[in-house]
């Protein structure tokens, strides 16, 4: 009912308040070879995008920067970027964020929402009780699990279907069945 997209994970970075108008696909590692090219992690879902792709913004500063090439290499992006023919010249890059424009973002599936979509959501419970805030969403082995904040306590409530029982992202809020032991 409610998987997540790991593409913009690192978006929870950013204060919810603000929705981000850039999304994290990569993180760059360090240059590869001597002619410009940069090795990156990949943090997106959607790996083949970067073949779609002209430009990116890199960092916090969005730097906007053409991309002139890119291929998979292992578990790696290799990225190489308009202007920057030398190894000397991508070496400022290493630990840079790779992101999109929000609105370049590959549409999901019905039922599955970017990370940035989830966090700031009211919880309330079928019963209407007011449960708390999304701070956070945590990735364990299994399942997404939401970090529920209020005043007095934090709730771990698990992004399963038998708990989610409707994501409203206009309202703002998401519905839960409360199983037993989750408070």
């Amino acid at each position: 009912m409610s998987d997540l997209s790991i593409e913009g994970h690192l978006d929870s970075i950013m204060e919810p308040e603000h929705p981000p108008s850039h999304m994290v696909i990569a993180r760059i590692l360090a240059p590869w070879g001597v002619r410009g090219q940069v090795k990156a992690t990949i943090l997106t879902d959607f790996p083949n995008r970067f073949s779609l792709l002209e430009t990116v913004y890199l960092g916090e500063e969005l730097e906007p920067i053409q991309l002139e090439g890119c291929r998979l290499h292992n578990r790696y992006i290799v990225l190489k970027f308009r202007g920057l023919d030398r190894r000397e010249a991508v070496e400022r890059l290493r630990g840079k964020l790779v992101q999109i424009k929000d609105d370049e973002a590959i549409p999901l599936e019905e039922g599955t929402y970017y990370v940035h979509q989830i966090i700031g959501l009211e919880v309330w419970t079928e019963e209407n009780e007011y449960l708390g805030i999304i701070d956070d969403v945590l990735f364990t082995g299994s399942n997404e699990v939401y970090l529920v904040k209020n005043k007095e306590d934090e709730i771990l409530i698990p992004a399963i279907a038998q708990v989610v029982q409707e994501v409203d992202l206009e309202a703002g809020r998401l519905t839960v069945h409360l199983l037993e032991g989750l408070r």
